[in-house]
């Protein structure tokens, strides 16, 4: 019986040291229990993650809280056209304060930094095609002008025109000319000074638009014919302006001044030129050309395109006076040389912007043959010009024929000693274009 409650006692002792231990380690099992999850969870994610994480471990920490920011510009300033691709790309950033640092402070005034943020509202695109270039110089070295020219879609005029001053070995933008904000195109204040005026014109002698060319000149002192005969050569010479300093200045008065013109043809490794003289009318604002001398590049002309001879070429002197257009033919033929259309198809687009206008075309022959038969032939040739001309869409009214047989040659048929003189009979089978208007 003893023995039996000493039992019961043990037992009793032992539960109450099971229940104590129960208290006393439950909230370590529970703790232990959450830690084992949470370890496990994040582990999970840890290789969940794993890749991302491997993608930016080549970038330093700090760069992956570093704020986006435009980097500063530091203007080229021993390098015109590296200054001008600083503009240019800070433009297209919208990077007003990149562009501010390439200006010279006394030419940014309020309405220009106005029209620069209203254009730069959303970046500007440039034309993908020759997107900036040098118009030329107004001072050798010193003085360039620069032209960036906007993606066809931008409102108003399409061009920003930068001009740059070069002063103790560095440059710097000296003035910048923005489009206008009205949506038109009219001519910008650039165009309206002489290097402006003389690039407007070759532009549009490149385009081969007689009529905007024209508006350009001075018609009491340069011929219709030197017009359309600058458009032929440029046709068929395969000219370009050159890329670097394509005009530069002779000589400039406040009257008067003098450019050359550099151009280059896609077969040829030297530049040729003319040159370019324009004035300055008392009481206008506007600059005109009053001459232009085109010696040299019919030289060029003369030695790549008509293989050396000196006269035949598209612009020559009438003998009744004037200058004129030729379309030259073989011996005892009244058949064009199929180049000599694509010269026609330039003044027939002249004839067609005014039906107004008029022209006469004389036929001429050597002094091989009967009179009357080189006045048949002579007639004839000019008759042929006619028809190609009216095929390209002009009426017939607009044009004017006359046979001249052999009575105004160009050069002598025969030598001084009396021998027959081909090369000057050659240059003597013509149909001279001349434009009365």
């Amino acid at each position: 019986m003893i023995r039996s409650k000493v039992t019961y006692a043990f037992l009793g002792l032992a539960a109450l040291i099971t229940l104590s231990a129960v208290i006393f380690w439950s909230p370590r099992i529970v703790r232990s229990a959450n830690h084992f999850l949470t370890d496990k969870q994040n582990s999970s994610e840890t290789a969940t993650s794993e890749p991302q994480a491997n993608s930016l471990q080549t970038k330093p920490a700090e760069e992956l809280t570093k704020p986006s920011i435009k980097p500063s510009i530091t203007p080229n300033l021993r390098d015109a056209a590296a200054l001008v691709d600083q503009f240019a790309k800070a433009l297209q950033t919208a990077d007003i304060d990149g562009i501010s640092k390439l200006i010279n402070k006394s030419s940014l005034d309020t309405a220009t930094l106005n029209r620069l943020k209203e254009l730069c509202t959303s970046p500007l695109q440039l034309r993908q095609i020759d997107p900036i270039r040098e118009i030329g110089e107004l001072e050798m070295n010193n003085h360039s002008r620069w032209a960036l020219t906007l993606d066809s879609r931008a409102p108003g005029n399409d061009q920003i025109v930068l001009d740059l001053r070069r002063m103790d070995g560095k440059w710097m933008i000296e003035k910048i000319t923005l489009p206008s904000a009205q949506g038109t195109r009219a001519p910008m204040t650039i165009s309206l000074d002489s290097l402006g005026t003389a690039d407007a014109f070759l532009q549009a002698i490149l385009k081969q638009d007689f009529e905007a060319a024209l508006r350009f000149t001075d018609q009491s002192t340069i011929s219709n014919a030197k017009l359309a005969a600058l458009c032929i050569l440029f046709e068929e010479g395969n000219y370009r302006l050159r890329e670097s300093k394509p005009l530069r200045a002779i000589f400039h008065r406040t009257d008067a001044a003098g450019y050359l013109a550099y151009v280059q043809s896609s077969d040829a490794n030297q530049d040729a030129q003319f040159s370019i003289t324009l004035h300055h009318p008392v009481g206008s604002s506007n600059w005109i050309v009053s001459e232009i001398n085109l010696d040299q590049l019919l030289a060029d002309y003369t030695n790549r395109i008509a293989g050396g001879d000196s006269y035949f070429t598209p612009l020559v002197r009438n003998p009744a006076g004037g200058e004129t257009l030729a379309i030259y033919f073989e011996f005892d033929q009244d058949q064009m040389n199929p180049r000599t259309r694509r010269q026609l198809e330039i003044v027939a687009r002249i004839l067609l912007s005014d039906p107004g206008k008029k022209i006469t075309l004389s036929g001429h022959t050597d002094a091989m043959g009967t009179r009357d038969y080189n006045n048949s032939l002579s007639g004839r040739r000019a008759s042929v010009v006619r028809d190609v001309l009216t095929k390209f869409g002009v009426n017939q009214s607009q044009i004017l024929t006359l046979a001249k047989g052999d009575s105004q040659p160009r050069r002598p048929n025969v030598l001084e000693n009396g021998k027959d003189n081909p090369e000057g009979r050659r240059v003597n089978r013509r149909t001279e274009i001349y434009l009365d208007f």
